[in-house]
């Protein structure tokens, strides 16, 4: 009896160290399938989506193009990253952006 309790405790134990592991999949397929957001996606995430690189390329091409925001800007979203670029980040362009991120996943 005291083997079969230890048995079933370990056994949730494991489960129960398994699921981080299986939401972090869940939550990484989640956001490769999803529209991609200037609200809520890393800069760093859509840098690493060649797709969505071209289109902050093409509509972003100075902001792209600056060091900061090929670095430290990776943690950041857009929004967040119009505080230090309010001209060429206005909300228009955001709007823009996010159209063409809208498009991309239609597509």
């Amino acid at each position: 009896m005291r083997k079969t309790l230890i048995s079933l405790a370990l056994g949730s134990l494991s489960a129960t160290a398994m699921l981080p592991a299986a939401i972090s999949a869940q939550e990484t397929s989640a956001e490769t399938d999803a529209v991609y957001s200037v609200e809520t996606t890393k800069v760093g995430v859509l840098l690493d989506d060649p797709e969505a690189a071209a289109i902050l390329q093409r509509l972003i091409p100075t902001v792209y193009a600056n060091d900061l925001f090929q670095t430290m800007g990776r943690e950041q979203t857009l929004r967040a990253i119009q505080q230090y670029e309010p001209a060429a980040l206005n909300d228009e362009k955001l709007a823009e952006i996010q159209a063409a991120f809208d498009e991309l996943a239609a597509g």
